[in-house]
This record gives structure tokens, C-alpha cells and sequence, in this order.
């Protein structure tokens, strides 16, 4: 069974930063590599909402509440998916999740809190 896990989230104070990684365990290369993997988030009372895709080939995409702020990039030999956050708003409060559209599997996700 495919597993992906989240890391890298924690409280910062709005302007900061943070890189949140998801690995994915358990998954032959290629279900990996072929992949569109996104990042997705849920603030309190919302609903999951897509923050950042990136497809097996590199190309990205980004809501456009995180545009010029997040970047999302991925190590094929590592399985592994980043997302780079920075200029963090309180607004930017969430549980984060990746996904691999491929499998159809998601993390447990990882708190970010963006508070002063």
C-alpha cells in the first residue's frame, strides 16, 4: 500500500517560513515518477482546497492565493515532493496534505500556524 508522509510544518510568525516534504513510501518508482502529485490545504471551517500541482514532467501550477510566495518542486530519486512557502500570512493557517493523483493516495498531513 502506498504511504505518503508529510514533514516540515510549525508555527511562524507572519513573513516567515517554512518547507514542508512529502515522501512517499511503499510505491514503485514509477507510480512516483509518472505522477502529478499536488499539495493541498484545510483551514479551520474550510474546505480542502488546492494550493500547488506539479507534474511528472516539472510543470507547476498555483492557486492564486500562494502565487509568488509558494514553490513546489520535486526529487524524483527521492520520492520525494517539497513545498516552499514563504511571505507566510495568517491566512496560510492549515492542515497541509499531498496527494499522487496517480494512486490516489494522501498523507496524514502536517500543521502550519501562522500567528504573531
Amino acid at each position: 500500500q502506498v504511504q505518503l508522509a508529510e514533514s516540515g510544518g510549525g508555527s511562524v510568525q507572519p513573513g516567515g517560513s517554512l518547507r514542508l516534504r512529502c515522501t512517499a513510501s511503499r510505491s514503485i518508482f514509477s507510480e512516483f515518477v509518472l505522477a502529478d502529485m499536488g499539495w493541498y490545504r484545510q483551514g479551520p471551517g474550510t474546505q480542502r482546497e488546492l494550493v500547488a500541482s506539479i507534474t511528472g514532467g516539472g510543470s507547476t501550477k498555483y492557486a492564486d492565493s500562494v502565487t509568488g510566495r509558494f514553490t513546489i518542486s520535486r526529487d524524483n530519486s527521492r520520492k520525494t515532493v517539497y513545498l516552499q512557502m514563504n511571505s507566510l500570512k495568517p491566512e496560510d493557517t492549515a492542515v497541509y496534505y499531498c496527494n499522487n493523483a496517480r494512486t490516489g493516495a494522501w498523507g496524514q498531513g502536517t500543521q502550519v500556524t501562522v500567528s504573531s
